[in-house]
């Protein structure tokens, strides 16, 4: 097992290793006051590890209560975060107990952002069961659901106390999820270590996949540590993501997974940086042949116009301007502001 500590507002560890998820209620029981708790996870992940969680929380003497969520993007709304609320409510879960994710992404998106808002916030554990999740979103404390308007932009920053990640349950994923969580892995190897980016590229990822995860982990750790909130050196964590989410936003959240959106969103940023003479390396061509041999898309049936209009909304916008993040070379992003004027040039031109 590897153990990474994340010293931000709170100072919590991420466990990551095979067989974690059996003794998660001992690990849980060090960190929360609390012996009464809610699972909340959706339908998919409930049935393979809803009990398998239950059992370990009960045998450490929680008593535990659950919330199962229909799968899918479509569940991170306000209707489900109500619904997750009036569960709380229902069984009683006070200032003092908790809640665990047990999920992907979306799950420890609508989760996390619940034990933030309710009762102005309770203690919460990620139990993240997806790639993208283990490696990404379940470490760093952002959550948030979707609104018509677009994705993640009614949210707060909540730390977890304590993030579980069972390697095992990777096993399950299907392919296509795998891959998925692939995306958030390039882009880490893009944005800080050209060492992980070739690690990457050279198609065997699954021969190395614990490494992989704690490499990932750790540049997420020392970028939240230094950047908490967002405001800086943290945005770079965005590379991908703001043509990512519009891609997301125009196929109305159906279309290519978050991974896969942010993959595409990676290359026509690069693309088109070098295109207008911003990025003088090849790096489009490393980032294709890298996105290609990990079986993730860089190319999207969308109109250039469209992406733009819906990406300048996105939360990477200030005013008049848009904060951008290139990377020149590979493993260093720079973050780039922009009039939207010339955002707008930089897609459609």
């Amino acid at each position: 097992m590897e153990k990474i500590t994340v010293r931000a507002s709170q100072t919590y560890d991420v466990l990551i290793g095979g067989g974690l998820l059996a003794d998660a209620g001992r690990y849980a029981a060090g960190v929360l006051k609390s012996r009464r708790t809610m699972i909340v996870s959706d339908d998919n992940v409930f049935s393979l590890y809803g009990e398998t969680l239950k059992k370990s929380l009960e045998n450490a003497g929680f008593e535990v209560s659950e919330f199962v969520f229909p799968h899918g993007e479509q569940s991170k709304s306000h209707e489900t975060l109500l619904r997750v609320y009036d569960a709380l409510a229902k069984n009683n879960i006070t200032r003092a107990d908790s809640l665990f994710a047990l999920g992907g992404g979306v799950t420890g998106d609508l989760a996390g952002f619940a034990a933030a808002s309710f009762l102005r916030g309770i203690d919460y554990v990620q139990v993240p069961t997806s790639l993208l999740a283990q490696i990404d979103s379940s470490v760093g404390g952002k959550t948030a659901v979707d609104i018509p308007a677009g994705k993640n932009l009614v949210g707060a920053f909540k730390q977890p106390k304590l993030v579980i990640s069972d390697t095992d349950t990777l096993s399950t994923l299907p392919e296509d999820f795998f891959d998925d969580g692939m995306g958030e892995a390039v882009k880490y190897g893009m944005i800080w270590s050209e060492k992980l980016f070739e690690l990457i590229a050279s198609g065997n990822i699954k021969e190395h996949l614990e490494e992989m995860i704690t490499e990932c982990v750790d540049i997420k750790r020392q970028v939240v540590e230094t950047d908490e909130n967002d405001k800086g050196l943290r945005m770079i964590l965005n590379f991908g993501h703001t043509l990512g989410h519009s891609i997301e936003k125009t196929q109305n959240f159906s279309g290519l997974s978050h991974g896969k959106a942010v993959a595409v969103g990676m290359y026509l940023i690069t693309r088109a940086a070098e295109k207008h003479g911003l990025i003088t390396e090849n790096i489009g061509g490393r980032l294709r042949d890298c996105l290609e041999a990990n079986g993730l898309p860089y190319s999207v049936d969308i109109p250039a116009e469209m992406l733009f209009e819906n990406s300048v909304n996105d939360k990477k916008r200030f005013s008049d301007d848009i904060n951008i993040i290139l990377c020149k070379t590979v493993g260093k992003a720079d973050i780039v502001k922009m009039p939207v004027n010339e955002y707008h040039r930089l897609i459609t031109g």
